[in-house]
């Protein structure tokens, strides 16, 4: 009972499998308590989060506590991850999942695995068995086209990607959602055209991440919805307006593209959503590189594909990538403060580290020595274990920072030298890349893929 407010209202939840209980409840209840108190029953399926009556558990993390939100459109504040994963119901990756994917691909795991920057999976096991068995997956992630230059934490999806296609030797679709950014687009002169000219523009960056051209199709929504409308028609009729609301909190004031597009992103989930590629009636194993906020989609996703004889996409997620200013900060392209962009030039970069790079360390250089920087809430440190590779050289650093034996002023150095060649590399690889280039990773019908 709501004893805060004196009203006699009852919450229950069940955890069950079967609707037809869930109606049961619902009788009950009525019977129980009659008309005269609301009541509430809630019904979860203990897999993906997902009720039946629409409400999904854990899309924003801590939302009782003022902790964090996460959300597909706003990451802000101190995420829990291991809380994240009770709440959103996905699995944690163990140091025996990652020695199994170096014993199937033979070669080391990638330091994003061991170090856990993904973090956590759905259904990667299934992935791994299928494969051992000889039945070959595709990978399919994203990219919405906000900005024309990409910031570092933009490309951590697609650099781990490139690993999994390298290791696996699998193919590789890469969706471009012009569409949703116009339509989530606060921007009353939102323009489409524009949209799709920044989804070129970022296409282009994907592409000098070095993925394999005769495996890799990248298409915009606007562009390739002919061959995914069926699919999407498919997704619409099976999930429910309820659903959608309890997933993304839609309301009548929002657009109706916005009610329609979690279909689209659903479907590429799919080998038949490409016929061309994989032919029309095909049915192989997904597996979605992606930033955990994304995992709402694949849960409806992953919610439908049963009663439309689909498999179930398989997920790996990875943390969020801070803003130089640490957590309370945002990554954004009108800030340009507040993240490393693969446009910056050696002296921004190093600028950039310098003067907004959150710092660990004490307030007087007597303490540092005496304490040691705080790793937890470091930049450099925390960037270090993105894009530094060497472990032992990591080690170094974090025994040297911890200890106070290295100040803040050191550690910066030591990310400006591995930020800079990085970025340097990029914008050469980025600069090979021609429109004609382009146009022949968004050709689906020259991809190189045995069905």
């Amino acid at each position: 009972a709501n004893e805060k407010h004196k009203t006699s209202n009852f919450d229950f939840c069940f955890l069950s499998f079967d609707s037809d209980f869930f109606i049961f409840l619902c009788c009950f209840s009525f019977l129980c308590f009659g008309n005269d108190r609301a009541v509430r029953v809630e019904l979860f399926t203990m897999e993906d989060g997902i009720d039946e009556t629409g409400t999904s558990d854990g899309i924003q993390e801590g939302q009782n506590q003022n902790t964090a939100v996460v959300t597909p459109w706003e990451v802000s504040g101190s995420v829990d991850y291991d809380k994240l994963i009770r709440d959103f119901g996905s699995r944690s990756i163990s140091n025996e999942l990652v020695a199994r994917i170096e014993r199937v691909t033979g070669r080391k795991a990638h330091h994003w695995l061991t170090r856990g920057v993904f973090f956590s999976h759905r259904d990667l096991e299934m992935v791994l068995d299928l494969y051992e068995a000889g039945e070959k997956f595709y990978l399919y992630t994203g990219r919405g086209p906000s900005s024309e230059a990409l910031h570092l934490g933009h490309l951590i999806p697609f650099m781990f990607t490139k690993y999994l296609q390298e290791a696996f030797d699998v193919p590789l679709v890469i969706q471009l959602t012009d569409d949703e950014k116009f339509l989530f687009s606060k921007d009353p002169k939102a323009d489409l055209a524009e949209y799709r000219r920044l989804g070129r523009e970022n296409a282009k960056d994907i592409i000098a991440c070095g993925f394999d051209p005769d495996k890799t199709f990248i298409f915009a929504n606007s562009d390739f919805i002919g061959e995914l409308y069926t699919n999407v028609l498919k997704i619409q009729r099976a999930t429910t307006y309820n659903q959608l609301k309890g997933i993304f909190g839609f309301d009548d004031s929002d657009n109706i593209g916005k009610h329609g597009f979690p279909a689209v992103q659903a479907a590429p989930s799919f080998s038949s959503s490409f016929p061309s590629i994989f032919g029309p009636n095909s049915n192989l194993p997904c597996l979605i590189p992606c930033a955990i906020d994304q995992d709402p989609y694949f849960r409806m996703t992953r919610d439908v594909a049963p009663r439309l004889k689909f498999r179930k996409p398989s997920l790996i997620h990875s943390k969020f990538f801070p803003a130089l200013q640490g957590d309370t900060g945002k990554m954004s392209a009108s800030d340009p403060t507040s993240a490393i962009f693969v446009t910056d030039t050696p002296k921004q970069i190093k600028t950039k580290v310098n003067k907004y790079a959150f710092s660990g360390g004490r307030d007087t250089v007597e303490e540092h020595r005496r304490l040691g920087g705080n790793l937890e809430i470091d930049i450099s440190y925390r960037y270090l274990t993105f894009f530094l590779e060497d472990d032992d050289e990591l080690a170094r650093i974090r025994e040297a920072y911890a200890s106070g034996n290295m100040l803040s002023g050191e550690i910066k150095a030591e990310l400006i030298r591995v930020l800079q060649p990085l970025v340097a590399q990029h914008q050469e690889r980025r600069a090979q890349v021609t429109d004609d280039v382009l146009a022949q990773f968004m050709n689906p019908k020259r991809m190189n893929v045995k069905r």
